[in-house]
C-alpha cells in the first residue's frame, strides 16, 4: 500500500464505542444482553474472555474526508491506536463471538446455558461462579464464531456488521 496508512482510512475507529460489561452467569444476565441487542446499531462480543458492548456511533468530530477534526486535541483512546492495532490494517478482530442479534445470544446460550451446581465466586463480581472459568476461558485458543455468520435475523432484517465496507 503506497503512501502512509492514514491516507487510506476510512475512519472504523471512529464509528463504534466497545464498553466491557459483566460476564452473563445467570438467565436473567442473558435476557438483560438480550435486551442491548433489540436495539439497532448494538452488537456485543466477547474478546479473551471478556464480554463488550458495542455501539454503532460516528464521532462528532470525523470529518468527510475521515480526518479528526480535534487530532491534536484528541482524547487519550484514540491517541493510543496506531498502524499495529488499525481497525483498517489488522481485519481480524480476534473475537470469540459477535452477536448481533438476540437470535445470535440465544444459540451461544443454549450451548453454553449456566449449569446447576456451580459453586465458587468470581473474581470480577463476586456472584456464584465457577472456579477458574475465567482462566480457562483466556487460554483458549480464538475460534471463528459461528454466531457471526448471519446476515439477517428470522424477521428478515439486515444484521448489522461491525466493520462492513472494508
Amino acid at each position: 500500500m503506497p503512501g502512509m496508512l492514514c491516507e487510506h482510512c476510512t475512519g472504523l475507529c471512529c464509528r463504534y464505542v466497545a464498553l466491557p460489561i459483566e460476564t452473563p452467569e445467570t438467565r436473567q444476565d442473558f435476557d438483560d444482553i438480550r435486551w442491548y441487542l433489540v436495539h439497532e446499531g448494538m452488537s456485543v462480543f466477547i474478546e479473551d474472555g471478556d464480554w463488550f458492548l458495542n455501539i454503532q456511533s460516528t464521532c462528532r468530530h470525523l470529518q468527510p474526508d475521515q480526518r479528526c477534526r480535534i487530532y491534536h486535541t484528541r482524547p487519550h483512546i484514540c491517541r493510543e491506536y496506531s498502524v499495529e492495532n488499525c481497525d483498517y490494517h489488522s481485519g481480524d478482530y480476534g473475537w470469540e463471538a459477535h452477536f448481533t442479534c438476540p437470535e445470535h445470544l440465544d444459540e451461544y446460550f443454549k450451548s453454553h446455558a449456566p449449569g446447576k451446581g456451580r459453586r465458587g465466586r468470581s473474581a470480577r463480581n463476586g456472584k456464584p461462579g465457577r472456579p477458574g472459568l475465567r482462566a480457562k476461558l483466556r487460554t483458549r485458543k480464538p475460534k471463528k464464531s459461528r454466531y457471526t455468520r448471519a446476515t439477517a435475523d428470522i424477521c428478515g432484517v439486515p444484521l448489522p456488521v461491525l466493520g462492513a465496507g472494508r
